[in-house]
């Protein structure tokens, strides 16, 4: 790439798409802070003063895949809400180069607490909240049990993805999304068994 005169926002944007475009071409255990510099144009200072580490920097570039994708429309019917959301983060993991790459940045966060803290507070956590909302919301409407449990709930939506995604590598479809919701609303009580849309 040429060495263009960027700054601010713009820079950034570019800095963080080659890190996407040298992710997938490399993968992340080849991936570097000197090769991202040096084929977006910059020096690795630039670089270094607007992340402290690859894994940061990865992160922010996946989210940048993310912003608005994964917000809950509230249309009346949790389930179906949950499904169009849940639907919309399997679609985003299935495109490259972010299932790849995300399953890396995982794998950084065992080994760096700022990876593992920043990946928490600024993408996991923020889903599950989201999450754990829209089911609060529908079950302040009289829509799910009292007993219903949403932090269960949580972990419920999300536990088979992750092993999925991490563990068994299989793919992530909506048949299976399906499958998650038919188990969780017939096992927690709801008025009654969802169906696949």
């Amino acid at each position: 790439m040429t060495n263009v005169r960027r700054s601010g926002p713009e820079l950034t944007r570019a800095i963080m798409r080659t890190t996407l475009e040298l992710g997938q071409e490399l993968g992340y255990a080849k991936l570097s802070i000197e090769a991202i510099a040096t084929r977006a144009g910059v020096g690795k200072h630039t670089v270094y003063r607007r992340w402290p580490s690859k894994g940061a920097l990865l992160l922010d570039s996946l989210l940048s895949l993310s912003d608005t994708v994964l917000d809950y429309a509230d249309t009346g019917d949790v389930v179906a809400d949950l499904r169009r959301q849940i639907y919309a983060a399997v679609d985003l993991l299935a495109r490259a180069p972010f299932r790849p790459l995300f399953q890396a940045l995982v794998g950084e966060a065992q080994h760096d607490p700022g990876v593992a803290g920043a990946l928490n507070e600024r993408f996991i956590a923020p889903q599950a909240d989201k999450t754990v909302a829209r089911l609060k919301t529908a079950q302040e409407k009289g829509d799910l049990s009292p007993d219903f449990d949403l932090d269960l709930a949580m972990a419920i939506l999300s536990g088979p993805l992750y092993f999925r995604l991490l563990i068994t590598q299989e793919p992530l479809t909506h048949a299976y999304v399906d499958q998650i919701l038919d188990a969780l609303f017939a096992g927690m009580g709801t008025a009654g068994r969802t169906n696949s849309a």
